[in-house]
């Protein structure tokens, strides 16, 4: 049995687990499963690691980061962004090796570009925290220049009341990575003057549970091109497979 799995905590409701379980199915996968691991503290990883059946794993908060250590190679995009939410494991007779690869760059990266038109040069990120650490790289992978509004003001980024129509004007691609209008939450968004946005206006917001987010349908109805997040999560989970059985 090849076994797979998502460690973070909580876990109460997973993506993952439902994308692969029915992949497996659908696609008649043999001995193949895909397993939660709500590990309350990251001291508890290397526990999950004598389980010779275990092939990868997926990483979600708080441990993107927190798993660093425990890696023994990183690919290229999770050493530029500093996270991870996908471990190869491999076995030889040496022992196991483990690689951290960030397929949520992969994802965005995918699920944005067709999006973009010539005019998409330059982006707004609301929120600094590890949702904008893919963002960012990819971002800059585009050359596509950048502001982060934050709550509190730091040296790397704007507030939200600094977000005005002539700012808006310039900067055409809106990105969401904070939790604001997730469910339960649903009456949350970013606080940007709506009324300055145009068509010529991209949203893109990371959240998928509501499938339209106020933020979202803000900018719609004001003619903008609007994504959620679920793409993304379908581009990394097929991108983890990928990984897995390279």
């Amino acid at each position: 049995m090849r076994k797979f799995g998502l460690i973070g905590y909580p876990l109460s409701h997973s993506f993952s687990k439902k994308f692969f379980t029915e992949k497996f199915r659908d696609e008649q996968i043999a001995n193949c499963e895909y397993e939660l691991y709500p590990i309350p503290e990251i001291g508890a990883f290397p526990g999950l690691l004598t389980d010779q059946d275990l092939c990868g794993i997926n990483v979600t908060i708080p441990y993107k980061v927190q798993v660093l250590p425990f890696l023994d190679e990183m690919d290229e995009a999770s050493t530029a962004i500093g996270a991870v939410n996908c471990i190869s494991i491999t076995r030889n007779s040496a022992g196991q090796w483990l690689k951290g690869y960030n397929t949520d760059a992969y994802g965005f990266e995918e699920s944005l570009k067709p999006l973009l038109e010539p005019h998409h040069h330059k982006a707004l990120v609301f929120g600094d925290g590890g949702a904008a650490k893919a963002v960012k790289y990819v971002l800059n992978k585009l050359n596509i220049a950048f502001l982060v509004v934050t709550r509190k003001p730091s040296e790397s980024s704007i507030l939200y009341a600094d977000v005005d129509e002539k700012l808006l004007q310039e900067y055409t691609v809106l990105i969401n990575t904070t939790p604001l209008g997730m469910s339960p939450n649903v009456d949350t968004y970013p606080e940007i003057p709506y009324a300055c946005l145009t068509t010529q206006h991209i949203a893109y917001d990371l959240v998928y549970n509501p499938e339209e987010p106020i933020f979202l349908r803000e900018v719609r109805e004001k003619g903008g091109k609007t994504k959620n997040g679920l793409e993304m999560l379908h581009l990394q989970a097929i991108r983890s497979w990928e990984i897995w059985n390279s």
